[in-house]
């Protein structure tokens, strides 16, 4: 892997071979999260717009990665998901145009099988046979579905309160999985721990700097989809804040190969009840030092009490010139119906957030009504079928029943007219 130069500290700056240090910096134990250092010089004489439209999936960008060239990838198709013009969406919002990016149209429907894909690959490159992670659901089914088409084993720590349909995926692609009486921070740690007894890879992001890696993919796909023309926002939801991290590295990415020539705004959205990273965003405070909180949210896949790559979040925000807003649950679960009917994109309730913040950073006047804006969907609304339907129901989604004789049809309609009213 010639075209990296080094593995560097976010918080000393001290660079690192990528042969002498497993996952961090080890100056600062767990908290010395690193950052892929390329040589663009080299990249660029390599790697081309034209040269990357070869193959399909995440890995036709292969020369822009941390993997070996024959280096074994998941047989799967992960990636090149669409980017769905919403406007719709744009005309609600009161912006020039909105677009979704619909990673829920991935394997195991969410954007998190770009770091598991990377995760499994990385695991290869090591000799590794067994990979552990912790997660509300998403990058657990994502893990658990990359192994099982690797024939890779998968140990999965998730908390006992996570939605049965991600549940479901875990048992159905064979991982096996430890459910963990307490809250996603306490599943990180027992995963951290395991880990490191059993000499499993860890997938944990926040942790592994190579996710960020294959989470940043999805951005490369976007301004490609755009002509390379960068949008002027892209707003989405945040937990650990590993996904904002990697958008933000991949327009980094970008930018300094001179693929597209600004830097996108980012907006962060987080729920009010897990809002760690737009506390300290509007307070000023030190993410690496700022005590855990205790976060509670319908939208699952972004609560985070203590975000694990909450370094990235923070400077992809502030670094962008972006902003981070919060937004209730209510707002969450009015945004999945929203989106829906807006432009036929299906996201639970974290993918759905990036369209409420989207509105709310227009009410604050953080988005203009010229911007052009790119929403994203980082999970199917298939993974929390319980919270699409509070949201479908508060939105006042009705049902009519009618005998099988159909006596009484034309009452029944009348009665679903009425309601469409």
């Amino acid at each position: 892997m010639d075209h990296i130069l080094h593995l560097r500290c976010l918080l000393c700056g001290k660079e690192h071979r990528p042969e002498d240090v497993a996952y961090v910096c080890p100056d600062h134990g767990v908290e010395g999260v690193l950052d892929v250092v390329y040589d663009y010089d080299l990249i660029r004489r390599r790697v081309t717009p034209e040269s990357v439209r070869d193959g399909a999936g995440m890995w036709r960008f292969r020369g822009l990665l941390p993997v070996e060239t024959e280096t074994p990838v998941p047989p799967l198709l992960v990636g090149d998901t669409p980017l769905v013009d919403a406007p719709r969406l744009a005309a609600a919002a009161g912006v020039a145009r909105v677009w979704v990016k619909d990673e829920g149209r991935q394997p195991t429907a969410s954007l998190k099988d770009r770091a598991s894909a990377m995760a499994v690959a990385k695991a290869a490159e090591r000799g590794v046979e067994t990979i552990t992670t912790a997660s509300t659901g998403n990058a657990a089914a994502a893990l658990a579905g990359m192994c099982a088409a690797s024939a890779v084993r998968a140990v999965i720590f998730v908390p006992a309160s996570a939605p049965p349909a991600k549940l479901a995926q875990l048992h159905a692609f064979g991982a096996a999985v430890v459910l963990v009486e307490g809250s996603y921070d306490q599943a990180v740690l027992l995963s951290m721990e395991a880990a490191a007894r059993r000499g499993w890879y860890n997938r944990n992001t926040g942790f592994n700097p190579y996710m960020t890696e294959g989470k940043k993919t999805v951005v490369y796909e976007i301004c490609e989809a755009l002509g390379w023309q960068a949008p002027d926002v892209i707003a989405v939801g945040v937990g650990d804040g590993s996904i904002i991290g990697g958008l933000h590295k991949g327009l980094r990415d970008l930018l300094a190969l001179g693929w597209i020539d600004r830097m996108p705004r980012l907006v962060g959205v987080q729920a009010e009840g897990s809002a760690f990273l737009a506390d300290a965003w509007r307070f000023g405070e030190d993410v690496v030092t700022k005590p855990a909180i205790v976060a509670s949210t319908v939208a699952d896949s972004i609560a985070a009490g203590l975000p694990r790559d909450r370094v990235k979040a923070m400077a992809a925000v502030r670094d962008t010139g972006g902003v981070f807003v919060t937004v209730s649950d209510g707002e969450i679960l009015a945004a999945i119906p929203a989106v829906a009917r807006g432009c036929g994109v299906f996201g639970e309730p974290a993918a759905a957030a990036s369209w409420a913040g989207l509105v709310a950073a227009v009410q604050s006047g953080a988005v203009g009504h010229g911007d052009r804006v790119v929403i994203m969907n980082t999970g199917s609304g298939l993974k929390d079928v319980a919270a699409a339907s509070r949201g479908a129901e508060a939105a006042g989604t009705t049902a009519v029943r009618v005998r099988p004789d159909g006596r009484d049809l034309d009452e029944a309609l009348d009665r679903l007219e009425m309601g469409a009213r």
